[in-house]
């Protein structure tokens, strides 16, 4: 009877310890996909990406360019000044 108690229970350990190392895997794994990193990030800094701007086509040459860097001329968008005037 002793030995069907202590084969139980040693498998029982081994069900435990099988379980418990699959959901600290599981854990890791959850851990790493909420922290992806920056791949232009220095290596060993998880840092978050700019905000995206918003681009605009010039009316003159076809480029896509920062908003930023707009010039308004007769109601279209420019990529410079001098695209602007011609």
């Amino acid at each position: 009877m002793t030995r069907i108690l202590f084969w139980l229970a040693l498998v029982f350990l081994v069900v435990f310890a099988i379980r418990s190392k699959i959901r600290s895997v599981q854990q890791r794994a959850q851990q790493q996909q909420r922290q992806q990193p920056n791949p232009y990030a220095p290596p060993g800094r998880v840092a978050e990406l700019p905000d995206a701007e918003l681009m605009l086509c010039c009316a003159h040459c076809g480029v896509y360019y920062p908003a930023s860097e707009n010039v308004q001329a007769k109601g279209h968008d420019y990529c410079s000044h001098a695209h602007a005037t011609l």
